[in-house]
């Protein structure tokens, strides 16, 4: 499995000190934050998105995905969630990144909403080779949630990314959301947290989440993708800062992720 953070844990830090960072910790890509207050966001000219493609290469660290906020669901038209997502595509294909990620965002009863602006935005997706990932988050937090959207899309560029913490938060074990998205899979989020009550970030197996049976149920069925430690510094000024975990976090990740001998 390959290893990647977000910089959702380090909000706002230039492009060259991320890269610093997962050079040093051993990462092999980075999930970049794509909102505006961010250095890396679809508002970018063509130079500055050139400039930042060079840095990756540069470092050899692979641009993951962008992560944007587009709410696929929500009460907003078609026009403009669909425009949202265009841009998070276009800046995602500039990047050479596989992956942007996208939001249900809606409401009890919203699948084929979400499911009929996925698939629109997954033929303009394969048209620039990225896949848009729609998070199992809010409306649709589990596995079997997504799974109802993505198989009335039924598109290779539509696809799911795994929220460890939300699929737990809605009651289901993790052999159920692989069962529900494991067609559909393009990346996992992990994370830690204190509890359900208190979802502040921790490192890496210092909470409640199952990342160990996560991480190893992945090995056991033989899937080579990304781990992307997703660390919600960004709303928890409290929370101990990232740079000092991504070491052990990346240890942890790749001890949990190395197959055991019998």
């Amino acid at each position: 499995m390959k290893l990647a953070f977000s910089t959702l844990g380090v909000p706002g830090l230039p492009v060259a000190d991320v890269l610093r960072l997962a050079t040093t910790h051993g990462y092999h890509g980075v999930e970049l934050r794509a909102h505006p207050e961010e250095p890396v966001h679809p508002g970018l000219g063509a130079a500055e998105r050139a400039d930042v493609a060079a840095a990756f290469k540069d470092a050899g660290v692979s641009v993951l995905g962008v992560a944007g906020y587009a709410r696929l669901a929500s009460d907003e038209t078609d026009e403009a969630v669909l425009d949202e997502v265009r841009g998070l595509v276009g800046l995602a294909r500039d990047l050479g990144a596989p992956f942007v990620r996208v939001f249900p965002g809606g409401r009890e009863g919203a699948d084929a909403v979400a499911a009929r602006r996925l698939g629109v935005a997954a033929e303009f997706a394969a048209d620039a080779g990225v896949r848009v990932l729609m998070e199992t988050h809010d409306s649709h937090r589990t596995g079997a949630d997504a799974a109802r959207v993505l198989g009335a899309v039924g598109h290779l560029h539509a696809g799911a990314l795994w929220d460890l913490m939300h699929t737990w938060l809605g009651g289901e074990d993790v052999t159920e959301t692989l069962a529900a998205l494991g067609p559909y899979l393009g990346y996992v989020q992990v994370k830690d947290i204190a509890s359900a009550d208190d979802t502040t970030p921790l490192a890496l197996g210092a909470g409640v989440l199952p990342v160990a049976e996560c991480v190893q149920l992945l090995g056991r069925r033989g899937w080579d993708g990304w781990l992307c430690w997703e660390y919600e510094k960004r709303w928890y000024e409290d929370a101990a800062p990232f740079d000092e975990l991504l070491g052990g976090g990346r240890e942890l990740l790749a001890r949990l992720a190395t197959p055991r001998s019998a």
